[in-house]
């Protein structure tokens, strides 16, 4: 599977669209980073607070199918 990684100022955010069964629970937890109407539909750079940072940690950490994953920076995927 390919995944496609968003880079953010406190995180980067990968998705691995093969595994996504559209649950919405991205787009309704953090609208601002998830918006299907733009492109790229990922914007970690929304979330560029630590408090912003852990709420789209939080978003991701529900995502039901795993098709999302935080990197934290200094890690490698």
């Amino acid at each position: 599977m390919t995944s496609k990684r968003y880079t953010g100022p406190l995180v980067d955010v990968t998705d691995e669209r093969e595994l996504c069964i559209h649950s919405a629970v991205c787009v309704r937890g953090m609208p601002a980073v998830f918006d299907t109407s733009r492109r790229p539909w990922i914007d970690p750079r929304e979330a560029a607070t630590p408090d912003l940072a852990d709420q789209l940690r939080a978003v991701v950490a529900r995502c039901p199918s795993g098709a999302l994953q935080i990197v934290e920076h200094g890690e490698d995927q």
